[in-house]
């Protein structure tokens, strides 16, 4: 079951789920996993704007994701940077498909035209996941960060939720509104 996050309930399993990516693998480029309040924090933010959601799976969070805004200037509002993050236990059965598919409908309702996503590279499950959805390699960040004892590379990849056309596009709509 795909529902959005609720704060209270969903933050520690989140956390939990994210925690490794922080501190043992160089995907993510915090340095201190967050706790289950500093998600709770994260999950209100966002999900003031855009959407959060989670994956449960036999009573369980198997995943997360969700979507910000890419940059603060207004001419990239139709814009959104997604995430998606799944336990190791539900690795490799369809959570992240599932999680991102509704993420992107939730998108295209608020009317936002663009999906972007960092990866730190290597990662080839990373890759063929946003690949495999569609997601197409549009520029890389070299030795922009570093992590786990090395410079990495980010690689950008953008999918396209809804047509673009040369007329002004319709404002985006609140998640509660969408």
């Amino acid at each position: 079951m795909i529902r959005p996050a609720d704060p209270a309930r969903d933050a520690p399993a989140c956390a939990a789920i994210y925690a490794p990516y922080v501190l043992d693998s160089p995907v993510s480029f915090e340095e201190v996993a967050p706790d289950a309040d500093a998600f709770a924090g994260r999950i209100a933010r966002t999900a003031a704007t855009h959407p959060w959601l989670v994956c449960e799976r036999g009573g369980e969070i198997a995943g997360f994701a969700y979507a910000a805004p890419h940059r603060e200037r207004a001419a990239y509002r139709w814009a959104a940077d997604v995430s998606v993050y799944v336990a190791p236990a539900h690795q490799g059965q369809g959570v992240g498909r599932a999680l991102y598919e509704a993420l992107f409908a939730r998108l295209r309702a608020q009317r936002l035209r663009i999906a972007c996503a960092g990866i730190t590279l290597p990662n080839a499950a990373s890759v063929g996941l946003h690949e495999a959805l569609g997601f197409e390699l549009v520029g890389v960040y070299r030795a922009i960060g570093w992590k786990a004892g090395a410079w990495r590379d980010v690689g950008w990849w953008q999918l396209c939720l809804l047509p673009l056309d040369h007329v002004p596009p319709p404002e985006p709509m609140a998640p509660d509104a969408a």
